[in-house]
């Protein structure tokens, strides 16, 4: 009878210990799971190798910002949002997309002109010296009522008395990247896009670099959607996360948690 007892005693002692790892397994999986974030074109490189670090590892979707935010805001299955444009995330807020409390000022960038690599310098940006070095071509630049390279870029050209002149030269794209490749293939004499995009791109040499103060500050805010979206985000603030986007030329706007 007492051998009884205690195998009875025993067998409830394995079910319960059988029963708390069964509860365990969906905790860990859920928190290694990969997390979806929806991010601006311009972040592709460095998101793919953040994402190769990142415990559990990330899917990440790539587009222009505007894009990107009316897809959160109709809906799309993202953890976590990062735009080029704190406008459109502003919009993402009233639309009731986006938590303000849930938000952060991630990174910061720097406007460049842009042309394949065996181009000779350009002297100064004028009109006459950009559109002699166009010959007929274009500038490849984001579509500048909603892009957020291409908006910069046209604060940038009607600060310094160019956009006039040069508008009718632009070849407006989707998306940064796009402008970047119109370049890089010679397809564009010149492009504006991010120093980070010139950098990525061995295709392309940067001719000027546009003055902070020629357009408004370029900020990628970000923001969770979800608890797997807030991992995310809280570990694109550590310090790991730091030399990754530091590699790529980023500049990081907030301090180490």
């Amino acid at each position: 009878m007492r051998w009884c007892i205690v195998l009875i005693r025993l067998s409830f002692v394995l079910a319960w210990a059988a029963c708390s790892v069964a509860m365990l397994l969906p905790l860990r999986a859920h928190a290694d799971a990969p997390a979806t974030v929806f991010a601006a074109a311009s972040l592709q490189g460095v998101l793919s190798d953040l994402a190769e670090v990142y415990p559990g590892g990330a899917r990440v979707s790539v587009g222009g910002s505007g894009m990107i935010a009316r897809q959160i805001a109709d809906g799309a299955p993202a953890d976590a949002v990062i735009l080029a444009n704190l406008d459109w995330m502003d919009w993402l807020e009233a639309e009731g997309a986006v938590d303000s409390a849930s938000r952060i000022g991630l990174l910061g960038n720097t406007l460049v002109l842009i042309a394949p690599e065996d181009t000779p310098d350009l002297d100064a940006v004028t009109i006459a010296s950009v559109t002699a070095r166009l010959d007929g071509g274009r500038i490849a630049i984001g579509q500048t009522a909603g892009i957020p390279a291409g908006i910069y870029g046209r604060q940038w050209l009607e600060a310094a008395g160019l956009w006039d002149a040069l508008r009718p030269h632009l070849a407006e794209t989707d998306n940064v990247r796009a402008a970047l490749a119109l370049v890089a293939r010679g397809e564009a004499p010149l492009g504006v896009v991010y120093a980070t995009d010139a950098a990525a791109e061995a295709g392309v040499r940067v001719l000027y670099t546009v003055p902070a103060q020629m357009h408004d500050p370029i900020t990628y805010p970000a923001a969770a959607l979800t608890d797997a979206g807030a991992r995310f985000i809280t570990f694109l603030q550590t310090a790991e996360a730091r030399d990754i986007f530091a590699a790529h030329g980023f500049a990081t706007l907030q301090p180490l948690p």
